[in-house]
C-alpha cells in the first residue's frame, strides 16, 4: 500500500497556517486524543474524511463538544516490519561520521517493526529526561506538589525558608494557573508578615534558609563545566526561584551558583516590602518544625514533570530525580536519583542490567541506554498498565509546534510530520536523539527511539533524517 502523502501535506499546510495560541490548544487536543487509546476522550469534532485521507490526518475545523473523536481502532492493520525498514533504511542516515540506532514498536502488542541496533548502548542526551520522568510519577504520583515552608526559629525573631524541593518559585505573588511561579515569594512573605504580627513580633528579622532536603555535591562531576557556565544547569539545592534562573525568560548565560540563598535574599526583599523590618544578609539555619509561619505549593508533579519533558529543562529534571529518590529510600545526591530512576523502571518490568546512568538530565556524557530500552519506556507511558504514567503525554513536544519541536519539521521532507510526531528531543555537541509516538496512516499507534552518536558536530542534517523518519511513520500505511 505504501506510504500516504496527500493528508499529511494537507494537515502540515493547514498547522503553518493555523499556528497561533488561540486554536492551538484545540487542535493540540484533536491530534493527541486519539493517541491514548481509551484514556482520552475527544473534545474536537473532525471533519468527514474522504475515503483515502485518516480523520485524525485532516484539519479540525470548529470547536466541538466533548465525545467528538473516536478512540483508535484495535483491529487497524499492524505495519509490516519489511516495509517499515525499507523507508526507515533509506531516510535513518546520518551526514557524515557516526551511526543511527533505531527501534520502532507497535504500541499495543509489543511487536517490534525495525530494529537497528536497538539493544546498543548510546549516549542519550535529554532523552534521559523521559525515564525521570516514568520515575517521578511512579515513585511521588502525578497530584502529589512540594511545599516551602517558612519556619520560626529558636529566636523570635528568626524566620526560615526551608526548601521543599520546589525549584520553580517565582518572586511576585503565587500565580494558581502558572506552573513555574505556582508558589511566589510576595504570597509567602505576605502570610510570614501576617504570622509574625499576629504573634506579636515586631522585628528586625533575620532571614534564614535550610537547603538540607538535598545532600551530596550541587554540581555533578560528570557535567562538562562549558555547559554549566553556558547556563545548561546549575548547581542543585531544595529550592531555587525559576528553575535556577535570574530571569525565568533568560535561558542561557550565567545562573545562580547558590540558588537557595538568591531564593531567600529575594524572599527577604518581599517581606521588607510587606511591611516588616528586616536585617541584612542571609545566612544558613534550621527552624523550628513545629512552628509553622506560612506554606506555599509547587505545581503538581505532572505539570512539573510535562514542563521538564517540553523545555528539557536539565535543572528541574535533577530536581524532580532528587524527590523521586526521597520517595524510593534513597538519599537525595546525584547517585540516589540515577538508583531510583533504575529502580522504577524496574518496577514497570523494564530491563536497566545494562544501562549506565550518571546523571537524570542527560547532559553526561557518561550516561548509557539502548533505543529498546527509550521506546519501551515510551510504550509504558502511552500503553501500559500504571495510569499514572499517562500524564506524562502532554508533555512531549509536538512536531512544528511545541517546545524543543518549535522549530523543526517545516521543510518539505519533514513537514508530512508537522502536527503528528509528539517525540522528546536529545542533543549534545555529537549527540542527537528523538523517541516518541505518533499515528500512523492506518490508526496504529507506534511507539519509536532513534539515537545517533559520534556524529559531526553542528551538522544539522543529522536532525533532518530523524524528522524525516519520524515523518515516515505518521505518513505510513506499510502494509506492502
Amino acid at each position: 500500500m505504501g506510504v500516504k502523502n496527500g493528508g499529511a501535506r494537507r494537515v502540515s499546510a493547514a498547522w503553518r497556517r493555523l499556528k497561533w495560541p488561540a486554536l492551538l490548544a484545540g487542535v493540540l487536543v484533536c491530534l493527541a486524543a486519539v493517541v491514548v487509546v481509551g484514556m482520552v476522550p475527544g473534545l474536537l469534532t473532525v471533519p468527514k474524511p474522504s475515503p483515502s485521507v485518516p480523520a485524525w490526518q485532516q484539519e479540525p475545523d470548529r470547536l466541538a463538544d466533548a465525545g467528538g473523536v473516536l478512540p483508535l481502532d484495535a483491529n487497524a492493520p499492524i505495519p509490516l516490519p519489511a516495509e517499515v525498514s525499507r523507508l526507515l533504511d533509506s531516510t535513518l542516515k546520518p551526514a557524515g561520521g557516526g551511526s543511527i540506532s533505531g527501534v520502532v514498536m507497535d504500541a499495543s502488542t509489543g511487536k517490534i517493526l525495525f530494529d537497528r541496533e536497538a539493544a546498543a548502548n548510546r549516549i542519550p542526551a535529554s532523552n534521559m529526561k523521559l525515564l525521570t520522568a516514568v520515575a517521578a510519577l511512579k515513585a511521588l504520583g502525578p497530584e502529589s506538589r512540594f511545599t516551602t515552608r517558612v519556619l520560626a526559629g529558636d529566636d523570635p525573631s528568626t524566620v526560615v525558608l526551608t526548601g521543599g524541593g520546589d525549584v520553580l518559585l517565582g518572586a511576585s505573588a503565587s500565580d494558581p494557573a502558572a506552573v513555574m511561579g505556582r508558589a511566589g515569594l510576595a504570597s509567602l512573605a505576605a502570610d510570614t508578615a501576617a504570622s509574625l504580627a499576629a504573634a506579636g513580633v515586631k522585628g528586625p528579622i533575620t532571614v534564614r534558609v535550610d537547603d538540607s532536603l538535598f545532600s551530596g555535591a550541587p554540581l555533578n562531576p560528570a557535567w562538562s563545566l562549558d555547559d554549566v557556565a553556558a547556563g545548561e544547569t546549575a548547581p542543585l539545592f531544595s529550592l531555587a526561584m525559576n528553575s535556577g534562573r535570574y530571569n525565568p525568560d533568560v535561558l542561557t548565560g550565567p545562573r545562580p551558583q547558590e540558588s537557595a540563598v538568591t531564593t531567600a535574599q529575594a524572599f527577604a526583599g518581599q517581606l521588607a516590602a510587606a511591611g516588616v523590618a528586616v536585617s541584612p544578609g542571609v545566612e544558613r539555619g534550621k527552624g523550628v518544625p513545629a512552628k509553622v509561619l506560612a506554606t506555599a505549593e509547587s505545581a503538581t508533579v505532572s505539570e512539573q514533570v510535562d514542563l521538564m519533558l517540553e523545555s528539557s529543562d536539565n535543572f528541574l529534571a535533577e530536581a524532580l530525580g532528587r524527590m523521586t529518590a526521597l520517595a524510593s529510600g534513597q538519599k537525595a545526591t546525584y547517585d540516589g536519583a540515577t538508583a531510583a530512576v533504575r529502580q522504577r523502571l524496574g518496577e514497570l518490568g523494564i530491563t536497566t542490567d545494562s544501562m549506565l546512568l550518571a546523571d537524570v538530565s542527560g547532559l553526561a556524557l557518561d550516561n548509557q541506554v539502548s533505543a529498546r530500552q527509550f521506546a519501551e519506556v515510551v510504550r509504558a507511558i502511552t500503553s501500559g498498565p500504571d495510569p499514572a504514567l499517562r500524564s506524562a503525554l502532554d508533555g512531549f513536544p509536538v512536531a512544528g509546534l511545541t517546545g524543543t519541536l518549535d522549530d523543526r519539521y517545516g521543510d518539505a521532507g519533514t513537514a508530512e510530520g508537522a502536527g503528528l510526531v509528539r517525540a522528546k528531543t536529545g542533543t549534545l555537541n555529537t549527540v542527537i536523539a528523538l523517541s516518541g509516538y505518533v499515528v500512523d496512516a492506518d490508526g496504529r499507534l507506534l511507539v519509536f527511539s532513534f539515537i545517533g552518536n559520534d556524529l559531526d558536530p553542528g551538522a544539522t542534517a543529522n536532525k533532518v533524517a530523524m524528522d524525516r523518519s519520524a515523518s515516515v511513520l505518521a505518513s505510513c500505511g506499510c502494509r506492502g
